[in-house]
């Protein structure tokens, strides 16, 4: 099996980590953590404990060059290999992925709807993200089956003719439109109030749910625990330069996440939108803003969402890879079923979680008070 070239093996293993938790993830969490406390938290834990835990799950992989299941059973010495059971960290990923695509899903559904009949204000906004939800389902099953076919094709092509050739493609495109919305932002009169929101420092601020918060961030955002660096890694050359390749990850998954925290919130503060707003900052608060723009809006609105939906699929790919690896290795299926098979299966929980997010058959697909959606998000 062939595995990653140098740079192939740095802009996959940074297509993983950017995905949705820099750029959708990243701001909501500043906005509703204090700011600039919780970026230096972020930003410190990243520097330290981030590129020392990353470096860690690289050296599993690239010391056993084997799957995340097979690498821990390897590397521990004892008789009990207890530290086997530190594989089922594989399930993760296709467990991610079930609520994942559904909300890449509604990222292509702005990205090809919403974008050119922006909501102009809050009511619409509302509206337009709701009836997304409760009543254009078979838009939300689109968008969904479109991620899970796009993500188990380029998987099925394997390492360097499936996930290397798209990431080396899309990750320089995600970030000239980034990069390029960075400095139109730059011109805007609120950029300067967007860089003291991001960097200003309050000590006061500092809160044990801050701290937590950044924690999480730090560990979604460079793709910790789920068997995708592991994995990642056992598919390129033993000894490979880890240190170069984790301080290229963590340092240009910071670059994009701070270069996606001051554009959106320039255009947040640029016409009058409340940063706090959490999750829906993206699908509800941001179309608004473009809205304001006019032509210029839509475009942006367009680059942004494309960005998005970019970075959304070189992480759904890695969050397929390491459990299509195991089954391959494990057990000697072909790549093509093992792929196929086990998104089959992630597909039939997807659509049960969206089916239970709609208002006619929540009732049905509810679990002590909540929905299957939000058990699986909050887990």
């Amino acid at each position: 099996m062939s595995g990653f070239s140098k740079i192939g093996f740095i802009l996959a293993t940074l297509g993983s980590s950017i995905g949705l938790g820099h750029i959708w993830r990243f701001p909501y969490m500043a906005g509703t953590n204090g700011g600039g406390a919780f970026v230096l938290l972020f930003l410190a834990l990243t520097l330290i404990a981030g590129i020392v835990m990353l470096i860690g799950e690289m050296l599993i992989g690239n010391y056993t060059q084997k799957n995340t299941a097979d690498a821990f059973k390897e590397l521990d010495s004892s008789k009990s290999k207890s530290w086997r059971y530190a594989g089922l960290v594989l399930v993760g990923g296709p467990f991610i992925l079930t609520f994942y695509m559904i909300v890449l899903g509604w990222v292509l559904y702005y990205l090809v709807s919403v974008s050119i009949d922006l909501p102009s204000n809050a009511d619409e906004a509302d509206w337009v993200f709701g009836s997304l939800l409760n009543v254009n389902i078979w838009a939300q099953i689109l968008g969904f089956s479109a991620v899970a076919f796009i993500t188990a094709l380029v998987v099925s092509f394997g390492i360097r003719e499936g996930i290397e050739r798209l990431n080396v493609v899309l990750m320089p495109l995600l970030f000239i439109i980034f990069i390029g919305l960075l400095v139109y932002a730059s011109f805007q009169p609120s950029f300067m109030r967007s860089v003291h929101f991001l960097f200003d420092f309050k000590y006061y601020d500092i809160t044990a749910d801050v701290v937590v918060a950044a924690m999480g961030q730090m560990c979604f955002s460079l793709s910790l625990g789920v068997g995708i660096i592991i994995s990642y890694s056992a598919s390129t050359k033993p000894n490979a330069n880890l240190l170069e390749s984790a301080l290229y990850v963590c340092l240009c998954g910071i670059a994009i996440s701070l270069i996606a925290g001051l554009m959106i919130f320039t255009f947040v503060f640029e016409h009058g939108v409340e940063a706090t707003q959490g999750a829906g900052l993206v699908f509800k608060a941001l179309p608004i803003v473009f809205s304001k723009m006019g032509m210029v809006g839509v475009i942006i609105s367009v680059l942004f969402f494309l960005g998005l939906a970019f970075a959304g699929i070189t992480s759904t790919i890695s969050l397929l890879e390491p459990s299509v690896m195991f089954f391959v290795q494990k057990y000697g299926f072909s790549r093509l079923k093992s792929t196929w098979a086990i998104m089959a299966i992630i597909y039939v929980v997807g659509l049960a979680l969206i089916f239970s997010l709609h208002k006619d058959y929540a009732s049905m697909l509810t679990v002590l008070d909540k929905t299957l959606f939000e058990l699986v998000d909050k887990a």
